[in-house]
């Protein structure tokens, strides 16, 4: 249970940046709760085949060279989360929405579960962190239902802007902006902080071990 409370806070880096910044879009589109809805279809799928296909090839992977050296995935996996900080870092100042984003305001429900399950399993840093999770899971021994929670928590904070929807209703339309302009300009700072403490315990896991 201990590796799985380490692993979560990476779900935050699953969602910010544009996955965020879409579903706060949906959330304020004309069919709401249906759009968002749908989006989140499309992540929990994406996110569930990413870590369960790195998950289950790591595994195999770890069983089939038993008897080498167990930090070399380690390593793997310190370079995997560097590799995602100079990754958060370059796209720090990227803040201009890309085209399809001006689409969300009218999406139909295919749209919108298309784009949530392509923004999940096709981002940069999502496929690092899902690689970086899997990776770590298998390497540690942790059951395959361990990426459940984290996929829950990540279409939990996915789902937010609908939350706020449903629990705010007109108001969620004043909120919402806001969240997004937040999002825009520091959702990196957030990500490298989630970034380096996972690096931190990785780092500390190697020397202990």
């Amino acid at each position: 249970m201990g590796n799985l409370l380490k692993v979560l806070p990476m779900a935050v880096v699953m969602v910010a940046g544009p996955q965020i910044v879409s579903a706060i879009l949906l959330a304020t589109s004309v069919q709401a709760l249906r759009d968002s809805a749908a989006f989140l279809g499309g992540a929990t799928l994406a996110t569930t085949i990413g870590v369960t296909a790195v998950n289950l090839l790591s595994s195999s992977a770890s069983t089939s060279t038993k008897g080498a050296r167990s930090d070399v995935i380690d390593y793997g996996i310190i370079l995997l989360l560097l590799i995602l900080m100079f990754l958060v870092f370059r796209k720090r100042r990227d803040t201009r929405p890309p085209r399809w984003m001006s689409k969300l305001q009218s999406a139909s429900r295919k749209f919108s579960f298309s784009l949530g399950f392509l923004l999940f399993l096709g981002m940069p840093s999502d496929i690092v962190s899902m690689m970086t999770v899997g990776a770590y899971f298998a390497h540690h021994g942790s059951p395959w239902w361990h990426v459940l929670p984290f996929v829950l928590l990540t279409v939990l904070l996915a789902g937010t802007p609908a939350i706020i929807l449903l629990l705010l209703g007109e108001r969620a339309n004043v909120i919402l902006p806001r969240m997004r302009d937040w999002v825009d300009k520091n959702s990196w700072i957030v990500n490298e902080i989630v970034i380096g403490f996972f690096l931190v315990i990785t780092i500390s896991g190697l020397e202990n071990g």
